[in-house]
C-alpha cells in the first residue's frame, strides 16, 4: 500500500533510510552517498537475551527466600557489572579495535522480570536476564574468525557465561533460552548498519553539529533517528528536535 504525505519522520538509521530504503535518491547524489559511507560505524555492541529459571545468585549477595518470594532482591535491580579491574576494559577495546572480540568482555546484565513482573512467569521462580556485551566487532580479522561462522559465535556467547558464572555460580545452569544477536545479527535484523545501535559512533569526531541533520537533502524527509544530533541513548531529544523543524 502507498500512504502519501507531505512530510516524513524516519527513526531508521541514516544510513539504512537513505542507502537501502530510497536508493535512487543517493544513487543521483553521489557526493551525499559517499558521506553517508565514510560516517564512522564503529560499535562493538554483541547482545544476549536469556530466560533463565531462577534468579542469578551473587557470590558477593547471595539470593535470599525473601529475594525469591519478592521476585528479586536490591541486588537483581538496576545495571549489574562483572569487571572487577579498569584494565579489563582497556584490554577488550584494544582487542575489538584490532579485530578481535574480547577475551574478557564486559558485561552488563539487567533482570527486567524483577521490576515488571508481566515478562516471566515470576511466581514459578523464572525471569529475563539481558546482557549487553562489549566489544566484539562487526569487521573481525579473517584469520580470527567470522559471526557467520555458528560455532564462533557460540563460543564467544558461552565465554560471556563463564565469566558471569564466576560471580554468580550455576547461572549457565540456569537459561532456559538464549536468544544472542551480534553485530552481523544486529545488522540484518534491525536495519543497524554495521551492527551500531547508535546509528553511527559517539564520538568528537561525530557529534553536534558534525552529526547528521534532522532537516534532510530530501525535501520532505526528517531524520528523527539517534543518528542526528545529540545521538544514542536513552532518550527522545532526537525525536522533539525532529518535530520542531514540523511546528
Amino acid at each position: 500500500s502507498v500512504i502519501e504525505s507531505d512530510f516524513v519522520v524516519s527513526g531508521c538509521t541514516p544510513y539504512h533510510t537513505f542507502m537501502e530504503l530510497i536508493p535512487s535518491f543517493t544513487d543521483s547524489h553521489p557526493r551525499f552517498a559517499k558521506q553517508l559511507a565514510q560516517q564512522d560505524q564503529t560499535c562493538g555492541v554483541f547482545k544476549i537475551n536469556t530466560a533463565i529459571d531462577r534468579l542469578p545468585n551473587f557470590a558477593c549477595l547471595p539470593t535470599s527466600k525473601d529475594d525469591i518470594t519478592a521476585g528479586g532482591g536490591p541486588q537483581h535491580h538496576g545495571t549489574i557489572h562483572f569487571e572487577t579491574r579498569l584494565q579489563d576494559l582497556v584490554s577488550a577495546y584494544r582487542e575489538a579495535s584490532d579485530g578481535i572480540p574480547a577475551t574478557r568482555p564486559v558485561i552488563e546484565m539487567t533482570i527486567p522480570s524483577t521490576l515488571d513482573h508481566s515478562l516471566s512467569p515470576v511466581e514459578k521462580g523464572h525471569h529475563v536476564a539481558q546482557l549487553f556485551v562489549q566489544y566484539a566487532p562487526y569487521d573481525i580479522k579473517p584469520e580470527v574468525g567470522s559471526w557467520n561462522d555458528p560455532n564462533f559465535k557460540e563460543a564467544f556467547v558461552n565465554r560471556v557465561f563463564k565469566i558471569v558464572d564466576e560471580f554468580a555460580p550455576g547461572f549457565s545452569d540456569s537459561i532456559i533460552g538464549v536468544d544472542a544477536l551480534s553485530p552481523l545479527d544486529l545488522e540484518f535484523e534491525f536495519g543497524l548498519h554495521k551492527g551500531n545501535i547508535f546509528h553511527g559512533a559517539l564520538g568528537l569526531h561525530q557529534i553536534g553539529f558534525l552529526r547528521n541533520s534532522h532537516r534532510s537533502p530530501l525535501e520532505g524527509l526528517y531524520l528523527a533517528s539517534a543518528g542526528t544530533h545529540p545521538g544514542g541513548g536513552v532518550m527522545v531529544r532526537t525525536k522533539l528536535r525532529a518535530t520542531a523543524y514540523l511546528t
